[in-house]
């Protein structure tokens, strides 16, 4: 039944069948990837967020911070307002509306450290010109929240950050979270594998609005469309032979 299928006639068809079953049939391998990439995330995130909070202390700025992602840290030191920036076109969701504003990132220096960690403060309103110190707090505080990373590739950005121009010391605005380029016109050294996301502890009353994701720890659909790609595939091989019999018995009448 199948060597008509490789005969002058069919020859093309069948390739062409062959071709879109084995892509189907990567798509669903590709689909079942992304499934195990999805679980191992999930258990990841589960597994620091079950971990009780850590002091992010001098000692701790050693740790393979990277890995800890959302794990829940308490940070003690104080706010470098100088070196504060900000992300530009934030919206802060209320039962108003939604408000488009700025996300305020300042670095908090640690505490028997001479280095410093981000700390996303939060949605503060956009102000001009940015008047950054007024949301630091004085003297030595302790942030509570947890670690997260910043993974931004720029080279897929079609509006990323300016490089800075001659004599141009810093950028106070940015489109992305680049740590290690954030770092570069930092007084102090800044710590470029993650940054500390504020978890608020209360009712917040005024800005900068703490405002963590809400993350969602399904595992998707993509389960779903493996199947469905690989029933795809499945269904057109077999079907096909069956197609080019019932063809060629036509024509033979």
């Amino acid at each position: 039944m199948l060597a008509p299928l490789f005969s002058r006639r069919w020859l093309f068809t069948t390739l062409l069948v062959l071709v879109a079953a084995g892509v189907m049939a990567r798509l669903g391998i590709w689909q079942l990837d992304r499934l195990e990439w999805r679980r191992g995330f999930n258990a990841r995130v589960i597994a620091q967020a079950n971990e009780p909070p850590i002091p992010l202390d001098a000692a701790a700025l050693d740790l393979d911070l990277y890995s800890m992602e959302y794990r829940k840290v308490l940070v003690t030191g104080h706010y470098l307002p100088e070196d504060a920036v900000v992300l530009r076109n934030q919206v802060w969701t209320t039962v108003y509306g939604n408000l488009v504003g700025h996300k305020l990132l300042m670095p908090l220096q640690v505490d028997g450290s001479d280095s410093a960690i981000l700390i996303d403060l939060g949605w503060i309103p956009a102000e001009e010109p940015l008047n950054l110190a007024q949301y630091a707090d004085p003297g030595t505080v302790t942030v509570s929240g947890q670690l997260r990373r910043a993974e931004v590739d720029v080279r897929l950005a079609f509006n990323a950050d300016p490089t800075l121009q001659p004599g141009q010391q810093r950028l106070a605005v940015w489109n992305y979270l680049e740590l290690p380029r954030l770092a570069e016109q930092m007084s102090t050294p800044l710590i470029t594998s993650a940054y500390v996301q504020v978890v608020p502890q209360a009712v917040q009353e005024q800005p900068p609005y703490a405002n963590p994701p809400e993350l969602d720890l399904n595992e998707g659909s993509h389960f779903g469309y493996a199947v469905q790609w690989f029933t795809f595939a499945t269904i057109l091989l077999v079907g096909y032979p069956f197609y080019a019999r019932r063809q060629d018995l036509r024509n033979e009448k």
